[in-house]
């Protein structure tokens, strides 16, 4: 069960890493963002529409160039407050006009990025929803690293 890769993770591949917080990590992902090519896969448990105004320029030229783009989250109705219920909901709903495939995760908590299958981005900062809090992400540069996470969250059998 603990062996999910077919051949051991080069040291390289976690020593070449960097950490960003939230003061420097949206500079840095909107650029991988930007030069995304097929596919980009987004975890976030909460969406909120100011975070997300600052996304959809990039997410709409990314679908205008036909990349793929799959944000996983958090089930609104999940949400205790009605507020970010429906804020969720509007949010959702924008991506979906993007043609962005939204897809729910009951009980979702995690926080990172898959962009073309080889930059991965994992931490503690919600993408789609961060506001006024101190968070860590850390960007690796591992198609297999990139590979392992899509496979170990099961998002490869939840995507068209």
């Amino acid at each position: 069960m603990f062996n999910l890769l077919k051949r051991p993770i080069r040291t390289a591949d976690l020593t070449g890493s960097k950490l960003f917080n939230q003061d420097d990590f949206y500079p840095a992902f909107l650029k991988d963002l930007s030069n995304c090519q097929h596919e980009a896969i987004i975890e976030s448990p909460f969406l909120t529409q100011r975070r997300l105004a600052t996304l959809s320029p990039i997410l709409q030229k990314l679908k205008a160039r036909n990349v793929k783009v799959t944000v996983n989250t958090r089930d609104p109705l999940e949400s205790d407050e009605e507020y970010m219920r429906q804020e969720a909901i509007q949010a959702a709903s924008k991506l979906q006009h993007m043609g962005v495939q939204v897809l729910y995760t009951g009980h979702h908590h995690r926080k990172l990025a898959v962009l073309d299958r080889n930059i991965l981005w994992e931490g503690s900062l919600n993408i789609l929803s961060q506001n006024n809090s101190c968070e860590v992400m850390r960007r690796i540069t591992s198609s297999q690293l990139a590979w392992q996470m899509v496979r170990f969250i099961g998002l490869d059998k939840r995507m068209n």
